[in-house]
């Protein structure tokens, strides 16, 4: 989370767009930047806790993909800007078969959950049948804005169970394995978040130096 806020950060400073996809090297649950309450056991868990940036409730990163998507809309509608930013994700699942549309529960009913993925808001796709397969939200600094998102794969349905007390969302497996699902996702980015390519570029030791110093914002 500290290289998202490094993200925005360097927009901020005149740097270019950033699109980051992840996964995590150990089970992790990270909560919402407003986020101040959770059940107490999630501390007895052999998972780190840490803080996003960017708002919505907890999520469980685990059998997931994240993305973070740092860039200035032309708009501040923020349901508009959720749907310019969704169309790359919502075209990569067509192509594996799986048509995505955005819930409709409301903000107030997702801030009573204690999990992301209990509810599906503007903000979320959801498949045919309602299961939730992609969780977002967003953190505004002036202009700028950093979006994360959540893209579920294979969850660990035990550990989902105790965190949240409920079962994963039933998706369907996608057709893809790891590599050509990211290649996928790229692709659908070219199209619809830039004009050109996308560069992959490696941080140097100066901006790995500058992302440790955020580390702190990202504990919880």
């Amino acid at each position: 989370m500290a290289i998202d806020r490094w993200m925005l950060q360097q927009l901020l400073a005149g740097g270019p767009p950033m699109l980051r996809l992840y996964r995590w090297s150990r089970p992790a649950l990270s909560l919402g930047r407003h986020q101040q309450r959770w059940p107490a056991q999630w501390r007895d868990e052999p998972l780190e806790l840490v803080r996003r940036p960017s708002g919505g409730r907890a999520v469980l990163h685990a059998g997931e993909l994240t993305y973070a998507l740092a860039f200035t809309p032309q708009t501040r509608d923020r349901e508009a800007v959720y749907r310019h930013c969704c169309q790359w994700l919502q075209q990569a699942l067509a192509n594996a078969g799986e048509p995505l549309q955005f819930g409709q529960a409301s903000p107030a009913a997702a801030a009573q959950r204690s999990s992301c993925f209990a509810t599906a808001t503007a903000a979320d796709l959801v498949t045919a049948r309602g299961a939730k397969r992609i969780g977002s939200a967003q953190f505004w600094h002036g202009p700028a804005l950093l979006q994360h998102g959540s893209l579920l794969l294979d969850p660990p349905a035990a550990l989902w169970q105790r965190l949240f007390q409920a079962d994963p969302p039933a998706l369907a497996p996608l057709p893809w394995g790891r590599e050509a699902l990211e290649q996928q996702l790229r692709e659908a980015a070219e199209e619809h978040l830039c004009t050109e390519g996308l560069i992959s570029e490696p941080l140097s030791p100066e901006e790995w130096a500058a992302v440790r110093v955020l580390e702190p914002l990202s504990r919880v």
